[in-house]
Order: structure tokens, then sequence, then C-alpha cells
């Protein structure tokens, strides 16, 4: 598995052994890694992409901090891990409001660049959801599967539900209930695609997902009922 690794390092002599640690971890550990390099925060925020795994964000920057930073990538990517790097251990508890996974401070030998990243790796591997990407009017918004409620086919639209917050794109049903046919969704009819980890009950043929109601048709309605039953049966 190949991971995009971003550095975003103003000082180019420490961005360029952030990146030599990084072949060399490659050679030792076997692993590939896509390398994207940028010299300030308001370059990797200026139509920022979801796409980075894995984000090692200098704190000290002169035209947009690494804070900054990182508060305009959340807004955008939930999923990506965020490691600071730093001079200054105060900026830490900072750190946890913009999800950080952790800090790494300077001057910054090659073992404990190596234990952290290792250990980021590791978090990616364990991941089971699936991230789709919804292109919206302003931005690409990154979701995981299971912050997905259900997914909606309204004309040439689908509307995805979570939560908090529903993001309208265009596009088919059939492409996302294939993105996440290995994630538990299932539709309940021809409009609705059903997380079934979010069905608290059926009633009155509808499905109960969350705070909606959504109506089971009748064609769909014995396939969408086993693979409720046989799902709550698998987690038990």
């Amino acid at each position: 598995m190949k991971y995009n690794i971003a550095i975003v390092e103003d000082n180019p002599q420490f961005n360029e052994s952030l990146q030599n640690y990084l072949d060399k971890y490659s050679q030792e550990n076997h692993t590939e890694f896509k390398v994207y390099s940028f010299s300030d925060g308001d370059e990797i925020t200026s139509d920022y992409e979801a796409k980075y795994d894995i984000i090692f964000l200098d704190i000290e920057m002169k035209r947009l901090d690494g804070m900054s930073a990182a508060q305009k990538i959340r807004e955008f990517d939930s999923d990506v891990i965020i490691i600071f790097i730093t001079n200054m251990a105060q900026y830490a508890i900072s750190g946890y409001s913009v999800g950080a996974l952790s800090f790494l401070l300077k001057p910054l030998p090659y073992f404990a660049f190596s234990q952290e990243l290792t250990k980021s790796i590791e978090r990616l591997r364990k991941r089971k959801q699936k991230s789709i990407l919804i292109p919206t009017e302003n931005a690409m918004i990154k979701i995981n599967s299971q912050d997905i409620l259900y997914v909606e086919s309204y004309g040439h639209d689908i509307i995805v539900y979570t939560q908090t917050e529903s993001y309208t794109t265009r596009g088919t049903i059939k492409r996302i209930e294939e993105d996440l046919a290995d994630f538990h969704f299932y539709r309940c009819n021809n409009g609705y695609l059903v997380n079934l980890a979010y069905v608290s009950g059926v009633k009155d043929e509808e499905a109960i997902v969350g705070k909606y109601r959504l109506k089971i048709s009748r064609p769909r309605k014995k396939s969408f009922m086993e693979a409720l039953t046989q799902y709550i049966g698998g987690t038990l």
C-alpha cells in the first residue's frame, strides 16, 4: 500500500531532512510513500485536496502558521493524521483542538521520527472504514463510511446524510452503493441507501435511522430485513 505524505515546513534544510528520513524508512520497512512538499501553511490549504494520509506540519511559519493551517484542513478532512513538528513544547495542548495525533520536537532524531511514523501507519492499517470523496460546489469533502447515516437519491443529485451535516453532489446512488458495498450499506428502497449500523428499529414499513424514518419499499422489504438481521447477528 502506498501512503500519501505531506511535509509542510518552511525551513528548506529541515524539509529536505524529513524527506530523507522518509526515504530511509521506506527502504528499511519496505513501505512506499508519495511525498508532497510545501514551504508554508497557505500552500497546502489553498485548494486543499483530501488525499493525504499523514501530514507533518511545522507550527511556526511566516504566512500561515501550522495551527491555523490545521484548523482549515479539518474543515475538509477529519481523517488525515496530523503530526506537528515544533521547537516549542507549549503548543502541544493547543494541538488537541485540531485532532493532532502527536508532536515531534526539533531537533528531530531519526529514531523518534521512525517511531512516530510506525505508530501512524499502524493506525491507518487498523482503520476498517471506507472514506469517500464528495465533490461539492466549493470543495472536495472526505467522509468516513462510519459517519454516514444514509444516502438519498434526489433527481440527478445524491445527498449524503451524517449525524451533523448533509452534503449534496451530482452522481448516482448506484456508484455510492458500489463504493460502500463492503461496509454494511443496503437499500431500503430505490432512493435510500442505509447504513445498517444506524438502524435502531423498523416500524410501520419504515426504517428508523437516527432521527429519520425512511420508507421501506415492498419489493425490497424481504431482502432489506434479511440484510439487517444478518448484520445484527454478526455484531452481537
